[in-house]
């Protein structure tokens, strides 16, 4: 079975050796660079990033193994084996322990290589499939496939996917709540970098140096402690890609790195100054208007230009209406099934509830409708009281001519009214009533009375058997 080419690093002071490996590995389509010392070794692990090293523990004067620590500090993602004319069993444990992949003892044939190697690349490929899944999992979406009828939102999709296998940079903007992130990892999985690493980093951090590290790594302070490295998003996704959410919250003062990065494909870790090479696709996402913040002097103009190769527009959900009812009908069954709940469906009440809506915020507001609604819902299908009252308000649910009753289009109006007015006397003026008279109706309704709880207790002093209502224009006497 053909395996993922690798990138691989020669450490041995044999030139036969070093010239043998080389031409076997490149035979098989592996990237190969070798060295004869430990120290130019290192050096060149400090600029790029490997999957698999072959360290020759005999290396003149010092001990192969006593580098794994630095090496595995570089890269620690990258599989070490270790090969030596001084087999032992002793030798095998101690480098396994000092975080060794495997061991090949010398002399060696072609086919040893190619068996250890392949062996390798498939556990590359496994742990990128799996890192990959995980994202997957964690970002479980019964809209993964992106079921759509807008024509908008086709475009859209049309335009990923034409770009999804190239390296060129890509903003996706839209909205909070449209899908951006989804439809990152959706150009991802398009890609050619599949089954390499993905990775996404938040623009939004309390402290810009934490950024800093954790996208382009840190070295230690000093040279005998591995242990402070940090290699960085950028390097963990060493062939794949990496999506900035939000990238207009980029720190101003970490601007110039971003731009180097996505333009000369370089980038430093903190406390270095060595130039390392990024093989990495940039996806940026935002929600601002990046062309206003360049304006305002909160972004710089190269920036923008660099991120704006390929712009893709998720439009809102408000725009893509004919999809309310697919994405309503994709969630429920999900949520159904997350719950181990029966429903058949919604109401035509409730249908209409959700077709009229704005959605502010957008797909994720109406995910997290519908799964409200699916954990209340002691019926047999979704309806209005279901829904919390701000959608049921906001989205006008019946209209005159509506198959309802008119105390249900009298309760509507008036508390939208109420909603508008902000207060008992401001709404009483424009429904053409007195006050007391809306107090009144207002106390028939518990939902509408939490909302104008302090207006509403003066009604203690009204009689309870008192019968005035909007509807009827009746005024309680003075």
């Amino acid at each position: 079975m053909a395996v993922a080419p690798l990138r691989i690093l020669i450490v041995d002071d044999e030139d036969n050796v070093r010239l043998t490996l080389s031409m076997c590995l490149e035979a098989d389509g592996h990237e190969v660079v070798a060295h004869d010392n430990i120290h130019d070794a290192l050096a060149d692990a400090a600029l790029r990033a490997f999957d698999l090293v072959f360290l020759d523990v005999r290396l003149g004067s010092d001990d192969g193994l006593d580098f794994l620590p630095r090496i595995l500090a570089e890269s620690p993602w990258a599989k070490v084996v270790v090969i030596t004319a001084y087999a032992s069993v002793s030798t095998a444990v101690q480098a396994m322990k000092g975080g060794a992949t495997d061991y090949l003892p010398k002399p060696f044939t072609p086919a040893q290589v190619r068996l250890v190697t392949d062996k390798i690349a498939r556990q590359r490929r496994l742990e990128w499939k799996v890192e990959a899944l995980k994202q997957a999992l964690g970002a479980l979406d019964p809209e993964a496939d992106f079921p759509t009828a807008s024509s908008a939102m086709q475009a859209a999709l049309s335009v990923a996917r034409q770009v999804a296998d190239s390296r060129a940079t890509i903003l996706i903007s839209g909205e909070v709540g449209t899908g951006k992130g989804r439809l990152a990892r959706a150009i991802h999985a398009w890609s050619g970098r599949a089954d390499a690493p993905f990775a996404v980093v938040r623009c939004q951090p309390a402290d810009p140096d934490a950024l800093e590290a954790e996208v382009f790594g840190m070295c230690r302070q000093e040279p005998s402690d591995p242990s402070g490295d940090l290699a960085g998003r950028v390097g963990l996704c060493h062939g794949g890609t990496l999506v900035l959410e939000e990238v207009g919250q980029w720190p101003q003062s970490l601007q110039p790195k971003l731009l180097r990065l996505l333009s000369d494909r370089e980038y430093e870790r903190v406390n270095d100054f060595n130039p390392r090479s990024a093989d990495v696709r940039v996806l940026a996402t935002t929600s601002s208007n990046l062309r206003d913040a360049v304006s305002r002097g909160q972004f710089r103009a190269d920036l923008h230009l660099a991120l704006d190769v390929v712009r893709i527009e998720v439009p809102p959900l408000r725009e893509r209406a004919e999809d309310i009812r697919l994405l309503a009908g994709r969630y429920l069954a999900f949520f159904c099934r997350e719950n181990h709940r029966r429903l058949v469906g919604f109401t035509s009440s409730a249908m209409k509830v959700l077709t009229r809506y704005s959605w502010p915020g957008n797909v994720r507001e109406l995910r997290n409708i519908i799964e409200r609604s699916v954990l209340l819902c002691r019926a047999d299908r979704i309806d209005v009281e279901h829904f919390p009252p701000n959608l049921v308000n906001s989205a006008q649910a019946y209209e005159l001519g509506d198959l309802v009753s008119l105390e249900t289009i009298e309760q509507v109006h008036v508390r939208q009214v109420l909603q508008s007015a902000g207060s008992i006397k401001g709404a009483a003026s424009i429904l053409g009533i007195n006050e007391k008279t809306l107090r009144i109706w207002v106390k028939r309704y518990p939902r509408i009375r939490s909302e104008f709880e302090s207006e509403v207790e003066p009604l203690d002093l009204v009689p309870p058997d008192s019968e005035a209502t909007v509807a009827g224009g009746v005024d309680e006497p003075a």
